[in-house]
């Protein structure tokens, strides 16, 4: 691969994974609300035993459980474009000397 190459490479894995890493702040936040209505929800089936409420926490649930997964997905994706970043750079400064 030619310098140049690495070099817009590299500028696209930049610009992916800053929009990942937006994407993974967005998840956080979504996640902490759909957690705190999850536990919300928790909490009322506790208290009023009813088949709604248990059926309104079961669903609660689904989508925090869903919104984890979204978020860990994007974390390891995160993980692999700085790993390939990580090895762009080594192509980069391995050409350079």
């Amino acid at each position: 691969m030619s310098r140049r190459q690495v070099e817009r490479r590299l500028r696209e894995v930049g610009q992916r994974l800053q929009k990942l890493r937006e994407e993974l702040q967005i998840a956080d936040e979504q996640l902490l609300h759909l957690s705190e209505a999850a536990d919300d929800a928790r909490l009322r089936a506790l208290v009023s035993e009813t088949p709604v409420a248990e059926r309104e926490h079961r669903e609660a649930a689904r989508h925090a459980e869903s919104m984890r997964s979204h978020r860990a997905g994007v974390s390891a994706e995160i993980a692999r474009l700085e790993a390939s970043q990580d090895e762009l750079l080594d192509r980069l400064v391995a050409e350079t000397s």
